[in-house]
């Protein structure tokens, strides 16, 4: 089986790198042959061979050396026979963060795939971080991609509108820098706070300038923040 293109679009690509570059990533492990053998599988999306290797034994939430849980690894790969056989495994962690702190749904709603993300909370996955979690949220890499559908649906499951992230940016202003148009009226129009300011003092509009966006914010009613 080839091995499948990136297909969450630049913009999602430029907020993948930025997300992850905020983020310190845990020492490399060393890997088992076993272990290798099954992120490979995962990789190249064979879901008879995850599912047979799952029922010998193997580990579906040991991290490779990269710091990538299986579920992440097939959500990277869009490997979707490999992550329907992991979440059929009840000893697969849907919550568990890879190095950077990422969790399979944020990954998820990052690609846009609201079919994976429904499926990661319907098996358990958190919308929102647990208390004290210093994890991004899912809605900060749902604003970060490519379609409004993501978005609104974890608003809907109770996702924050106004979450912070571990450096105080808002699913606003990540959707102004790096995702839809579309997303960003949508967030606006649900209520979100234009005003707010990230750890650097950063605003919506700050992100939207920084995107060359300055003019459709303008339009649709974003204002540079009162100094």
């Amino acid at each position: 089986m080839k091995r499948r293109p990136w297909k969450g679009g630049a913009g999602a690509l430029a907020a993948l790198a930025v997300l992850t570059a905020l983020t310190v990533a845990a020492p490399a492990r060393a890997e088992s042959e076993a272990e290798r053998e099954f992120f490979q599988v995962v990789e190249l999306d064979s879901g008879p061979s995850v599912a047979a290797k799952l029922r010998a034994g193997q580990d579906p939430n040991a991290l490779n050396a990269r710091g990538q849980a299986p579920l992440h690894w097939a959500l990277r790969h869009q490997s979707a026979a490999a992550l329907q056989a992991l979440l059929a495994d009840p000893r697969t962690d849907v919550n568990l963060p890879n190095a950077l702190g990422e969790s399979p749904l944020a990954l998820a709603a990052l690609r846009a795939r609201l079919d994976w993300v429904k499926a990661l909370v319907a098996r358990g996955a958190r919308v929102t971080p647990a208390p004290g979690s210093a994890q991004w949220h899912a809605l900060h890499y749902a604003a970060s991609g490519e379609d409004r559908g993501v978005v609104a649906w974890l608003v809907e499951q109770g996702a924050e509108l106004d979450a912070r992230s571990p450096n105080g940016s808002t699913p606003l202003m990540l959707a102004w820098g790096y995702g839809s148009v579309d997303a960003a009226r949508w967030l606006m129009q649900r209520g979100a706070h234009t005003e707010l300011r990230n750890e650097q003092g950063l605003s919506a509009w700050d992100f939207a300038k920084r995107a060359g966006r300055d003019d459709l914010a303008k339009r649709y009613g974003l204002k540079p923040p009162a100094p």
